[in-house]
Order: structure tokens, then C-alpha cells, then sequence
């Protein structure tokens, strides 16, 4: 291991600890999900081991309606440790200086949206970031820092980046466990055949992806938007923006020669939908053959039963397999089933695996499949495309010179 975690990390210390809580909002309600678990069970280690904890986190972005306090979070956060948090509202003020000094063995408190204070989100080298009031305010107070915030890993934000260069740093169980398995694409040898399944509506990421892995994935499992942008690439007419929504054509503009590149000179065997579901006048599930459309008129929302089969094959039949993106709009049952039929192959397989990108992994809990039956369930985004094409992440990096210069 290129830095240090938990298992190096002496007891009763004063810790201040760098999670990911930022989740989905509905009515300025927040929503428990998967990472208030993950993050808990560092939290835990850190109360268990007598640690006096604080803890920081993020919620939304400046002007969006999830931008909020992090009260709510304390209240989840805590169900889950089975322990108080107590929610402090300031960030490296004078409350948040009071609280951290008041801390016992055991407490934990957690430090209010840090992105409510403006040394936070200007993306700047460590070295800037270290010379900020926020970061030589907050470093002199702990003997620690626990970087886990794994799915903002790819942002030089300032608690990210900026704290742990100037403080004693340790990686989180999410930060570790994240980052051995997003990697092991670029990192592990397998006995068999690497697929990717590369869904979802962002294009241009899975287009990154498979340009800088190369050589690398034997079976690249097209669906979504970037499916239907392949196929519009060697002639089928898909891929088209229905009324005014641009989910297609910005990025077909943008990444057509690149796709076409691909289609002509990529080593793996690019495998495209041969069907494709869509709602019909009825409201109903319906299918079309690819090759039969023409002049498309409805927005397709899954792939079609052939399709679904023919990935179902090829994942179980595979040494490992990444998913990147959902096959279509599983949040709507009827347009599941793509979805689900392959990540239940993937479970049934004997195969080492990992699921992520954005909300994919929620399908897993929705359609009552067990996360265990999987490898590793990623609750990275961005930071999950930065391991899979092997672009660095500064939090994590970060962390591995803290580490070199110790």
C-alpha cells in the first residue's frame, strides 16, 4: 500500500476526517443512501479507537437547491454508527474552533457544508491550498487527518488537497477499498476476459474510457446514449434528439470523429445493442430491431431482450467486469430489464467485479440483488472515470506524498 490507512493510525488522537455525504435531495429533504454506511464504518473505528473526531463534508454546490447545511446529515450519519454526532454550524470559525477543543475521547462533531467557505472550491495545487486561512486555521488543532472522501478525490478543493499536505494523513476504509478496486483494471492480471459495460447518458466519459483502455478490455458492452451514438456511427438511424432535449447531438458534434476512430481501430471487440425499448401510444414496453428503424421517433429507454441476453452472455462468461452506467432508465420498471439481467449475470458469476458510475449502483438495492454478490459496489462518479483511465486523483495522491515524506 502507497500510503497509510487506519491500521497505522495510534489511538486517542485529535482526528479531523474528510467524508463524502453529498446525496440526492428530494423537497430539501436528504436522502439516506449507500455512502452515510461506508463512511460509518470509518467514523466507528475512529470513536472505537478513543479518537476525538471531527468531521467534514459536502452537500451540493453554490446556487443549486441542494446546496444545504449538513444538520440533516449529522441525524443520518449517526443512525448509522449508532452513535451521537453532533452537528456544529460552522465550518473553522470560532464555533467550530469551540467545538473541536471541546471534544472527549469518543465525540464526534460534524463542521458545517464546507463548501460554505470560499477557500473550499477554487480548484488549486496543494501548495495554494496549504497557504489558505481555512486549511492553517484547522491544521494546528488535530494530530490527524483521514482523507475519505474517495468520490471527490478528483478535485483539488482544499480539503482535499490542501489539508492533508500540511497535517500527519491517513487513508479512510472508503478512500482504500475505493481505490484498490477502481484500479485493479489497470493494476490486476485476470485468467480470462475483461468486459466493460458502458451505459448511461454521459458519452464523452465512456468515450474516455475506452480510448485509454486500449488493449485492456477484451469486450466493450455498448448501451445508452453513447450505444446509440455508435450506432448512428456505422449507419443506423438512432442516436437523434427527440423535440427539443439535446442529450444527443452536443455530443455527437463533439465526439463523432473520435467514435468513428474508435469503430475503425479499437482492438476490443465493440459489442453495439441490436435492439432497443421504447413507450409506446399505450403507454406500454416495446421493441425495435435496430436495423429496422427508420426516421426514429421515439426516445428508446432500454435495450431490447436480444441485446440483454447477448451481454448477459458475455459478462458471465468473463474473468472480470466493470460497469460503467446503466443500460437504460432502470428507475422505471419497465425499463429495467437490461439493467437488471446483466447485473445479475455479473452476480451469478464467479468473475471479480465492480459496478459504478453516478446512481447505476442503486439498481442493485431497487431490484433486491445483494452488494455482496459483487466484488466492489462504487460510490465514485468522477473519481471512478479518473481510476479507470488512469488519470491521477490529487486526494489520493496527496495522501501517497504525505506518506513519501514521512
Amino acid at each position: 500500500m502507497s500510503y497509510r490507512t487506519l491500521d497505522d493510525l495510534a489511538g486517542g488522537q485529535r482526528v479531523l476526517a474528510r467524508l463524502d455525504l453529498n446525496s440526492p435531495v428530494s423537497v430539501g429533504v436528504v436522502q439516506d443512501n449507500r455512502r452515510f454506511s461506508r463512511h460509518a464504518r470509518t467514523v466507528a473505528e475512529l470513536v472505537a479507537s478513543d479518537h476525538r473526531v471531527a468531521l467534514m463534508a459536502h452537500q451540493g454546490r453554490p446556487g443549486r437547491d441542494t446546496f444545504l447545511p449538513l444538520d440533516q446529515h449529522a441525524d443520518i450519519l449517526a443512525d448509522h454508527i449508532g452513535h451521537h454526532v453532533e452537528y456544529v454550524r460552522d465550518t473553522f470559525g470560532r464555533q467550530a474552533r469551540d467545538g473541536i477543543k471541546a471534544l472527549d475521547p469518543g465525540d464526534v462533531i460534524l463542521l458545517e457544508n464546507v463548501r460554505m467557505t470560499d477557500d473550499e472550491m477554487p480548484e488549486r495545487e496543494p501548495e495554494v491550498h496549504a497557504r489558505s486561512e481555512f486549511v492553517e486555521t484547522l491544521a494546528y488543532m488535530f494530530d490527524a487527518y483521514v482523507g475519505d472522501a474517495y468520490s471527490a478525490a478528483h478535485r483539488k478543493h482544499a480539503s482535499i488537497v490542501g489539508l492533508p499536505l500540511v497535517m500527519d494523513a491517513y487513508a479512510g476504509r472508503v478512500m482504500a477499498s475505493e481505490y484498490e478496486a477502481n484500479t485493479a483494471i489497470a493494476g490486476r492480471e485476470f485468467d480470462g476476459e475483461v468486459t466493460m459495460v458502458a451505459g448511461g447518458k454521459k458519452a464523452t466519459d465512456v468515450i474516455d474510457v475506452m480510448s485509454a483502455m486500449r488493449g485492456r478490455v477484451d469486450n466493450f458492452l455498448l448501451a445508452g446514449v453513447v450505444g446509440e451514438l455508435f450506432l448512428r456511427a456505422v449507419g443506423y438511424d438512432v442516436g437523434r434528439d427527440m423535440g427539443e432535449e439535446d442529450v444527443y447531438e452536443s455530443q455527437w458534434l463533439a465526439n463523432r470523429e473520435r467514435i468513428r476512430a474508435l469503430v475503425e481501430s479499437h482492438p476490443s471487440h465493440l459489442v453495439f445493442p441490436s435492439d432497443l425499448a421504447y413507450a409506446d401510444e399505450n403507454d406500454e414496453r416495446t421493441e425495435d430491431t435496430v436495423a429496422d428503424v427508420r426516421n426514429k421517433d421515439h426516445d428508446y429507454r432500454d435495450i431490447g431482450a436480444d441485446t440483454s441476453s447477448q451481454f448477459a452472455e458475455i459478462v458471465g462468461n468473463s474473468a472480470a467486469v466493470f460497469v460503467k452506467g446503466a443500460l437504460g432508465v432502470f428507475e422505471d420498471e419497465r425499463f429495467s430489464r437490461g439493467t437488471v439481467r446483466v447485473l445479475e449475470s455479473i452476480a451469478s458469476s464467479d468473475g471479480f467485479s465492480v459496478v459504478g458510475g453516478g446512481d447505476t449502483s442503486r439498481a442493485i438495492e431497487m431490484y433486491g440483488m445483494d452488494e455482496s454478490d459483487f466484488s466492489h459496489v462504487s460510490i465514485a462518479g468522477g473519481a471512478y472515470i479518473n481510476a479507470l483511465t488512469g488519470d491521477p486523483l490529487p486526494g489520493v495522491e496527496v495522501l501517497k506524498s504525505d506518506t513519501d515524506g514521512a
